[in-house]
């Protein structure tokens, strides 16, 4: 009975969030598109089984809205859709950070890339998804891009972790789970001590990496998308409960990875609000202290 009383406690909590948060949110990953299959396809929340109403790129960006100012957002990380992302951009030029998301069949110009950091249209280099594409992180196609972010000290956002289930079955047939080893960065860390760089999705489920990498390279971030909503909740608070046990609090910043589904934003940030294991201040880092500190928002 005292279990079950809990339980309601903390779901009558989680609830308020939305309307009592007086904090504020800075979201390092997020997506945004002109037009997607799954909107087309009404594919539902996988987590919660919710329909997909905000099935078009207006009703997408106006519902994303409506869930950033109920989460008192500060600054939010976007890539995806180019269109999509200089229109959101242009709307919001304060509250949106331009990524450059990137595939092994697009990787851009490099004088374009320079000319884009030095007039600052791109302020973040990621979401780089190459793993989709069997490629991994210490790539020599990546070495001239990891070079120029270095030289600008723009921060670099790399996927390692996981994509759909069954990726290489979906649609993926080069992905592969072993390119989320956190280790496969170190010799590029090592050539760019001063780059920036975040791991998206923090890694999972490879802890034991993420934890090794962390503790040999004092620079490295990472954030905590998709894994915060997407997974169940108790795997994500074990995985990020080693995270911080292990001391690594002020280098966890927050992510939604939010795709079509907005809804993913406020099951995201109430999963870190329900951690108990961490402290008002932790979470406070978590939400946006720490992704302040390392965009260097002042």
């Amino acid at each position: 009975m005292r279990a079950l009383l809990g339980l309601i406690i903390v779901a009558s909590s989680l609830r308020c969030y939305g309307q009592t948060f007086k904090d504020t949110v800075i979201d390092m990953h997020m997506h945004v598109y002109t037009k997607d299959e799954r909107w087309t396809y009404h594919v539902a929340n996988p987590v919660t089984g919710k329909p997909l109403t905000a099935d078009n790129a207006q009703k997408h960006y106006e519902a994303t809205m409506t869930q950033m100012k109920k989460w008192n957002y500060q600054k939010a990380v976007i890539s995806g859709d180019t269109t999509a992302q200089w229109l959101w951009k242009k709307r919001n030029p304060e509250l949106f950070i331009t990524g450059l998301g990137l595939r092994g069949d697009n990787l851009p110009d490099t004088t374009w890339l320079r000319d884009a950091f030095e007039s600052g249209k791109i302020q973040v280099f990621g979401e780089i998804a190459v793993q989709y594409d069997g490629i991994a992180p210490d790539s020599s196609i990546l070495e001239p891009y990891y070079t120029l972010a270095e030289e600008y000290d723009i921060p670099v956002a790399i996927h390692m972790g996981p994509g759909p289930p069954g990726a290489p079955y979906i649609g993926y047939p080069r992905y592969r789970m072993a390119l989320s080893n956190p280790l496969l960065l170190e010799d590029v860390l090592v050539r760019h001590p001063k780059l920036r760089i975040y791991v998206m999705h923090a890694g999972w489920p490879m802890a034991d990496a993420m934890i090794a990498l962390m503790y040999a390279h004092p620079q490295v971030y990472v954030d905590l998308g998709a894994i915060d909503w997407a997974r169940p909740v108790a795997d994500f608070h074990d995985y990020l409960r080693r995270l911080v046990q292990v001391g690594f609090g002020k280098r966890i910043m927050f992510g939604s990875d939010q795709m079509v589904w907005v809804d993913a934003i406020s099951i995201a940030i109430e999963n870190i609000l329900s951690a108990e294991f961490l402290t008002q201040d932790q979470k406070k880092d978590i939400l946006y202290r720490n992704a302040k500190r390392f965009l260097k928002i002042k």
